[in-house]
């Protein structure tokens, strides 16, 4: 099903680097995409093929090693009014974070200070944004309960005192608290158990209902993209090879490496049965190969992928992908 809603977020023709000793890590190349009003969209790739990289971007979070060397990022407030997020001054940044997009990071321990309490950091929050302490309290307090928290013992609490599920639970409603219309969750469900993930998944889909917001949504878990993504987003080695509808891109991979991951997942609609495992490593950023990335892990690879970088192109309605070969990846398309 195509997308539909007015556009909160366009990003083009980003790159992003990393300053490394034997030269310039070329992260993130070329990415373009739209992000529509209550959209989730899902990216999904191996680790290090710049996922991470490129939502710390959008938020200009990046190390001091990391620089955004090209690109526009255009943010559009619920007034109409479009911000060139990448032109704003320290304190114009500051009041855009958590105001219009916030972020819950990866690993909800490392993310909350352990040694002072939730509602000072609630606090801290409202206090940087020009928000009332009260109103504040009175917020947070709804947004626990939204969440199935409860609220008077989780606003007093220390991190260490609450589960690795309560405190997830504790950055989504602090990530929530000025009513961004943009949410950035890097991997929100990894290091809990099942039940954990099961209860995080189905509050961020209640609430997504409740409040409309738009989600970046960041995973290595394709059954988790799959069920809470409307459109994915596959990235390798810095680039978004394919992007479409959740059911276009799961059901009908037209990119190599999209094929490669849902492969490689465990199926539970059959019995035993022997994974198979995408060959070789992930390429060099710093002296990428020509052509197509993934041509060197590729079974599909002819002379073309070695020497021509593939277009990003449709091949369906809201789908496209940057593969030559991508007839031919149709054709042996595997379902989940």
């Amino acid at each position: 099903m195509a997308v539909t809603g007015d556009v909160v977020l366009k990003v083009r023709d980003l790159d992003v680097t990393y300053q490394a000793r034997r030269g310039k890590v070329q992260a993130v190349r070329n990415v373009s995409f739209d992000l529509h009003v209550g959209e989730t969209l899902a990216f999904i790739g191996e680790s290090g093929c710049g996922k991470s990289t490129l939502n710390l971007a959008l938020l200009r979070l990046l190390p001091k090693t990391g620089t955004i060397d090209r690109g526009s990022i255009l943010y559009t407030k619920r007034d109409g009014t479009k911000i060139d997020v990448l032109k704003l001054g320290k304190e114009q940044m500051r009041q855009f974070l958590w105001a219009e997009c916030s972020m819950v990071f990866q690993g909800a321990l490392n993310s909350l200070n352990p040694v002072i309490r939730v509602s000072d950091m609630i606090y801290d929050t409202a206090d940087a944004h020009n928000m009332a302490r009260k109103e504040a309290e009175k917020r947070a307090f709804e947004l626990f309960e939204r969440v199935r928290l409860e609220p008077s013992r989780v606003f007093k609490a220390y991190p260490h005192e609450l589960s690795g599920g309560m405190r997830q639970r504790v950055l989504l409603a602090t990530a929530l608290l000025l009513r961004p219309q943009i949410v950035i969750m890097d991997e929100p469900t990894t290091a809990v158990d099942i039940l954990t993930q099961r209860s995080i998944l189905d509050v961020l889909k209640e609430m997504r209902q409740e409040l409309n917001f738009s989600t970046i949504f960041i995973s290595h878990d394709l059954a988790v993209a799959a069920e809470i993504a409307d459109r994915i987003a596959t990235m390798y080695a810095g680039e978004i090879v394919e992007l479409g509808p959740v059911d276009e891109v799961f059901y009908h991979p037209h990119h190599a490496y999209t094929l490669s991951l849902l492969n490689a997942a465990p199926r539970l609609s059959v019995g035993k049965e022997e994974l198979d495992s995408i060959p070789g490593n992930p390429p060099d950023l710093i002296n990428p190969p020509l052509g197509c990335k993934f041509h060197p892990r590729c079974s599909f690879a002819t002379e073309q992928c070695k020497q021509e970088k593939p277009p990003l192109e449709l091949v369906d309605v809201d789908h496209e992908v940057a593969c030559w070969e991508s007839d031919r990846v149709a054709q042996t398309q595997r379902i989940l």
